[in-house]
């Protein structure tokens, strides 16, 4: 989260929202919603602030612990997963799955990641 807040160049400090489920980020040209549903058995209310912000069209939505919320999540939507590799507890493999409308944003990104 924090490297894609100072990507975005938001001024603000990252910290999870492990506690308080959701935090605003601002950046110049989005803002960056971060929900954490790790501790929640039932989305209730923070589902619907949650449906808020993907029809956010300023907003980069990012969630964590996202299973109790697929309902929520629009069909096409990127998933990317952060594990940890068997050598070394401190390097993580980062695997991203996305349908086939998506193509086309994620080559950019990777274009733009490598040309770095």
């Amino acid at each position: 989260m924090r490297g894609l807040a100072a990507g975005a160049a938001s001024q603000d400090r990252v910290a999870s929202p492990t506690f308080t489920l959701n935090r605003i980020y601002k950046a110049p040209k989005f803002d960056i919603h971060h929900y954490d549903f790790y501790r929640l058995n039932e989305p209730g209310i923070v589902a619907d602030q949650l449906a808020e912000s993907l029809d956010n069209p300023r907003a980069v939505t990012v969630v964590e612990w996202s299973d109790i919320v697929q309902d929520v999540l629009p069909p096409e939507h990127l998933i990317i997963e952060f594990k940890p590799t068997p050598a070394a507890s401190d390097e993580r493999e980062v695997a991203v799955t996305y349908p086939e409308a998506l193509a086309p944003l994620v080559e950019k990104l990777e274009n733009d990641w490598s040309s770095r």
